[in-house]
Parts: structure tokens; C-alpha cells; sequence
């Protein structure tokens, strides 16, 4: 599959949705949902069902991180020529920090296991197959390490590059200049600092998973 086509299994089925006009998104994401590669996948029903959950389940700020992770992650496929799922990338970077919010009780894994088992429940409403809902799923779990695991494959490498960036910086030179055009485009203030006591409120540090964990 060449970068920036769908999936396989194109995720049709499930819970209805029907295409959205620009002015339905929230104003803040508009100047993100018109870049190319966004604009491109509105129409698509997966795509856009994951837009909206994302709309309902996250607070502003983190929504614009997360349309801003999968920006920067399709930039950086494009720029090494990577192949990879865009539909279901970005319903991963929809749902990615959706365990950072809400009063769930977070078990091991912590909030990447809690956004992981919310994807996987969207996925499987939609139906989308085992195979593919793994691989999303294991993308979201893994998305804190500091490296992506070695058998990452390129959706968990992708979604890892743009989250990290977005808030570090880390990984930049790849893409020079694209963080700052996403930024200036849709600026979320002081996010890496409110971001980081998201985390901390969540006790990440004592339940990051390690790829043993995160590939069954």
C-alpha cells in the first residue's frame, strides 16, 4: 500500500456517518482539516467518525495536538516515502491521548492502554478487522515509549514520530519547518507543559508498557 492511500479493510460498516461541511468542525481545527492531507480523508466514513469522537471525547487543546500529530506524521511518511494506513492512522491519532481524560480507573499500561482499549472498541463498532485493529491498537500502547520497539511497524513508527514532535520538538529535522507552520496554523499555548501535568496526573511513569506487554 503507497503512502497516502487507505487501508484494505476500509471500515464502511458499523455505526452510521455522513460527510460533515467544513463549518461542522469545531473553527479552531479548520485551518489543520484544509491541509492536503486531512482535506483529503474528510469524506472518508472511518476518518471522519473518528473526527467526530475525538470532538466529543478530548478538550480543545489535546484535539489540536492530535490533528497536529497525524499532520506531522504523514509529512514525515511522505518525505521517506513510507507506506503505511492513513484512515487508520489517523482514527489512531484521534484516539491516541483519550486515556489522559475522563475518571476511569487506569490499570497497568496506564492512559496509552486505556486510549488503546477505546480505539479498539471504535474500531470493532465499525468493523474493522482483528488484523488492523492490532496494529492501530498497538500503535496507541506504544506511543510513550522514548523509541519506538524494533518490530514497530510503520503505524506505531509514525504515530510515535508525530506525537513526540508535536510537543518536544524531537525529530524535527526531518521535516524542517513543519511543526512551526502547524503551530502557527493552530497554536495550542503552553501545551507541552499542561500535556506533561496530563501525564503526571496519570501516573504514567509507573506504568509505561514495554513492547512485551504491548504486542499481544
Amino acid at each position: 500500500m503507497a503512502a497516502g492511500t487507505g487501508a484494505p479493510d476500509s471500515g464502511r460498516g458499523g455505526a452510521s456517518w455522513h460527510p460533515l461541511p467544513p463549518e461542522a468542525w469545531p473553527e479552531a481545527w479548520r485551518p489543520l482539516l484544509g491541509r492536503p492531507a486531512l482535506a483529503e480523508l474528510l469524506g472518508h466514513p472511518l476518518a471522519g467518525a473518528a473526527l467526530t469522537e475525538m470532538c466529543r471525547l478530548l478538550p480543545p487543546g489535546v484535539a489540536l495536538h492530535s490533528l497536529r500529530t497525524f499532520l506531522l506524521a504523514d509529512a514525515c511518511a511522505r518525505t521517506l516515502g513510507t507506506a503505511y494506513d492513513r484512515v487508520g492512522l489517523l482514527a489512531a491519532a484521534a484516539f491516541h491521548d483519550t486515556g489522559l481524560v475522563g475518571r476511569t480507573p487506569l490499570g497497568p499500561g496506564g492512559f496509552p492502554r486505556r486510549s488503546a482499549e477505546l480505539l479498539d472498541r471504535f474500531l470493532a463498532g465499525h468493523q474493522v478487522g482483528a488484523g488492523r485493529r492490532r496494529t492501530l491498537t498497538r500503535a496507541v500502547r506504544e506511543h510513550m515509549r522514548p523509541f519506538p520497539a524494533r518490530d514497530a511497524g510503520p503505524e506505531a513508527r509514525l504515530l510515535h514520530f508525530g506525537a513526540w514532535l508535536d510537543v518536544t520538538g524531537r525529530g524535527g529535522r526531518q521535516i524542517p519547518g513543519e511543526r512551526r507552520l502547524l503551530n502557527g496554523l493552530a497554536p495550542t499555548p503552553w501545551f507541552a507543559v499542561s500535556f506533561s501535568a496530563r501525564v503526571a496526573a496519570c501516573g504514567l511513569r509507573r506504568v509505561l508498557p514495554d513492547s512485551s506487554a504491548t504486542s499481544r
